[in-house]
């Protein structure tokens, strides 16, 4: 974090929301790190099975690998939304103590508990925790099916 906080000073972005938009764009990159070490984990031998059949090229894909990559696919969907919706830490960093007009999620909400708006807006701060934590829930409910189905498949037999 300091090193990339040193790279964002010396560009001239600080406190600024395109920092953390290059931050985040620039994160999103491990997300497909993972998905290629799991696309390269589907066997060959399934791609070699489609083409004897006849399949072309975007039916294997279509037809095979995109259903066996479901887990993948939930991860870097769960993983790309999560991450810039609850980071605080990082957050904090970039924006400073002094960018009261831009900031996110959390750190707006961290910005309401400070001592001298404690009592002021403790419920609207929990009113808030609230409403956060449901965008998170429903797109976990909602993709869970396919996380867990694609776990507990298989593709090769024998």
């Amino acid at each position: 974090m300091i090193a990339v906080y040193y790279i964002l000073k010396a560009v001239g972005v600080t406190n600024t929301l395109v920092a953390l938009i290059l931050v985040y764009s620039g994160g999103a990159g491990l997300g497909f790190y993972v998905a290629k070490g799991f696309f390269d984990a589907i066997p060959k031998e399934m791609d070699e099975a489609a083409m004897i059949d006849g399949a072309t090229r975007s039916q294997i894909f279509w037809r095979i690998t995109v259903p066996l990559s479901k887990p993948v696919i939930v991860y870097t969907i769960l993983t790309s939304f999560l991450a810039p919706w609850a980071d605080f830490i990082f957050v904090n960093m970039i924006m400073g103590p002094t960018a009261y007009k831009n900031y996110t999620v959390a750190l707006g909400l961290f910005r309401m508990i400070d001592r001298e708006h404690i009592t002021t807006y403790f419920s609207m701060f929990c009113a808030g925790a609230v409403l956060v934590s449901i965008p998170i829930v429903a797109l976990f409910i909602s993709m869970q099916r396919f996380y867990v189905e694609g776990i507990t498949g298989g593709s090769v037999k024998g």
